[in-house]
Formats: structure tokens, C-alpha cells, sequence
């Protein structure tokens, strides 16, 4: 079996306790199942900015451009409140984000069923809830020009972000969102701001033209994205696919965390266009959870969204559709058992550490292949 090459970025904060967990499971693909995954691991965020007074090392980020897939932990904390603007943990994500041209953040929210009462919400309201948020993710107010701080004298200064699009960008994160709906249940909900902002007036535009030349089988509804947060915490399973813009979708896809019972539980992956030659997407995999430095080095971080980000990555980048349902199912399997970490945590329940979790997972994972 041809290798398959992965690039692990760690990173900071409860990222490599969690990180640990995942790559067990990896090691353990390897080792049992031939998988042939070939693995490098390097540095990002804190860590980076540590060892070579940057967020990425351009070496680093050459080793991310010629994997299959990337893998990434966490960035940031405290720590490094006081860098540079340009070289603070979060630049190695965005840099990434931008040199690999993840335009298409996929962001599930899964509510296993062993956690429906685990949610902020009733438990009726959340009960088989199954979303996918898709946020555009190369594009909006987090990369556009200009973006400053200008001192205009007597102590007031003037800061301005830049929230720009282009039709291209709508067109093909529309585009994939209808295909993913396709492959679910066939409904796509387009958020935006278009009553006050003119790139909202354009991401409807265009998100309705797309829809129109070639996706019509699947149905279309736009809301205002302050009122899809309002109907996330309402009403969530009035929802299927969800597409919306960088900024509303870094907030949204927050919120719906919650719904699931915690930041803990959610992957992502973040997927380029496909190669014109080999079809082969470049992707980055990774919670949604963050560095949460205030658990960090305590061995109670939540590995699952970690653990799930490689059930994506098997999924997307490697079409190993049997090992991530296998995965996937594992995970649900322990939590039907009982166990839980300190953020799931419930009456009658088991809790656990980062390490028991995994190890569990890992466990259930293995023995579903007898």
C-alpha cells in the first residue's frame, strides 16, 4: 500500500496531551491494519514562535505543503500575550490556512446521544442533532486589506479591519455546500449580514446564482446570521448545512459546540480544491476546542474532537470510509459505557483523564476489527 504522509502540528496548550491520544490510534492503524501512514511532526503557535521567534518555520511550512494531510493540536495562551502582532501564535494557523488555500472549513456539531443531557439546551431539543457548518475560511475580515492601528492624536486612536470578497470565493463554498447537502439531507441555509453590510448583500447574490445554475435539487434558505444564532440555541434541528462567511462562521460553529455539550466534542477539517491532475484536496484537521491553557499539563483535557479530526481526515483525505465509521462508532461506544471527562461529566457517569479516554477509544477501536 502506497504511504500516506501526514503532518502533525501539535501545538500548544492541552493540544499535545490531546494530540498524544490521537496518535496512538495512528501508530496503532500502522502497526495492526498496515495503513502505511508516514508521519512527520512539527512545530506551530507558541511552540514555534519558542524555538525560532516565529509562529511557523518556512521549513515547516514546506513539510505542510507536500503532505496528504496536515493534523494540528492548538495554538495559544498567556504566555504569548506580548509578541508581536505578526508573529503571535495564531499567524502559523492563518498562515496555513491561507498558503494551503483551505478555503472550506467543515464544522460538524454531533450530539451523541449519550450526551443529549449534557447539552446548555433541553434535551429534546438537541437529541440526534446532526448540523454541518461550512465557513469560508481564506477570506473575510481576517484577511482583509487594510487592516491597522493609527494614532490620531490627543490618546484616541483609530483601528479598521477589512471585510472583503470576491465572487470566486462565494461561488465555491456555495458550491461545496450544496454538494455536501446532497450527501445528507439535501438542505443548505446561507448566513450573512445584508442588511448592513455590502459584502453580505453580495454573499446572498451570489450564493442564490450558484444555487440556481446547477443545485436547484437541493433547497436554499437565507437568514441573517444574528438570527441563525438566535435559532441555533432555539431551534437547532431546523438546520442541516449551514454556509456562511469567516467571521459569522468562526462565531456560529462556537455556539453550536455548546449545543453538543462541549468545545471538546467538535472536529473540523479544512479542505482546498482539488488538484486538476491527481483530484487530491490539500487538508488540514483539528479541533475546535483551542490551546485551553488553564487546563493545560493537567491531564483532564477531552481527546474526542481530536481523535475525531482523524476520523475526518481518514474520511476525507483518504476515502478509509470503514475505519473512520469504526472510529467514529468507538467513540460513541465509550460514551454509551459510561465514561466521560471532567466538561462531560454527569450524574452516574465515570470520569476519566485525557489518557483514559483514549486509551478506552483505542481499545474499542481495536477490538471492532475482530
Amino acid at each position: 500500500m502506497a504511504n500516506r504522509k501526514l503532518f502533525l502540528l501539535p501545538g500548544d496548550g492541552i493540544g499535545p496531551e490531546a494530540f498524544a491520544e490521537m496518535r496512538k490510534i495512528i501508530d496503532h492503524m500502522n502497526s495492526e491494519e498496515s495503513a502505511g501512514f508516514e508521519l512527520e511532526e512539527g512545530l506551530v503557535g507558541g511552540a514555534a514562535y519558542d524555538a525560532h521567534g516565529e509562529s511557523i518555520s518556512d521549513g515547516d511550512m514546506e513539510k505542510a505543503m507536500a503532505a496528504d494531510a496536515v493534523i494540528f493540536g492548538a495554538v495559544g495562551g498567556p504566555k504569548w500575550d506580548s509578541v508581536p502582532y505578526d508573529q503571535r501564535p495564531e499567524a502559523g494557523l492563518l498562515r496555513l490556512r491561507k498558503e494551503m488555500e483551505l478555503y472550506a472549513n467543515l464544522r460538524p456539531a454531533i450530539c451523541y446521544p449519550a450526551l443529549a443531557a449534557s447539552s446548555s439546551l433541553k434535551q429534546e431539543l438537541v437529541d440526534g442533532l446532526d448540523i454541518l457548518i461550512l465557513r469560508e475560511l481564506t477570506g473575510g475580515v481576517y484577511f482583509g486589506d487594510p487592516k491597522t492601528i493609527t494614532d490620531l492624536g490627543n490618546g484616541q486612536k483609530r483601528a479598521v479591519d477589512t471585510q472583503v470578497y470576491d465572487t470566486y470565493e462565494i461561488e465555491r463554498i456555495g458550491a461545496m455546500a450544496f454538494e455536501l447537502a446532497r450527501t445528507r439531507s439535501n438542505r443548505v441555509c446561507s448566513m450573512e449580514k445584508r442588511n448592513v453590510m455590502k459584502s453580505g448583500v453580495l454573499w446572498n447574490e451570489v450564493v442564490t446564482e450558484t444555487h440556481k445554475r446547477g443545485y436547484e435539487d437541493v433547497e436554499l434558505t437565507h437568514m441573517l446570521a444574528d438570527a441563525g444564532g438566535m435559532q441555533l440555541v432555539r431551534q437547532p434541528k431546523q438546520f442541516d448545512v449551514i454556509v456562511t462567511d469567516n467571521l459569522f462562521g468562526d462565531m456560529l460553529s462556537d455556539i453550536a459546540a455548546m449545543l453538543t455539550g462541549s468545545l471538546g466534542m467538535l472536529p473540523s477539517a479544512s479542505l482546498g480544491s482539488p488538484d486538476p491532475i491527481t483530484k487530491k484536496r490539500k487538508a488540514m484537521y483539528e479541533p475546535v476546542h483551542g490551546s485551553a491553557p488553564d487546563i493545560a499539563g493537567q491531564g483532564i483535557a477531552n481527546p474526542i474532537a481530536m481523535i475525531a479530526s482523524l476520523a475526518m481526515c481518514l474520511r476525507y483525505s483518504f476515502e478509509m470510509i470503514e475505519q473512520a465509521d469504526r472510529l467514529e462508532g468507538s467513540i460513541a461506544q465509550v460514551l454509551d459505557d459510561g465514561l466521560r471527562t471532567g466538561d462531560i461529566m454527569s450524574d452516574g457517569m465515570t470520569q476519566v483523564g485525557t489518557v483514559e479516554m483514549g486509551e478506552a477509544i483505542l481499545a474499542t477501536y481495536g477490538a471492532s476489527a475482530a
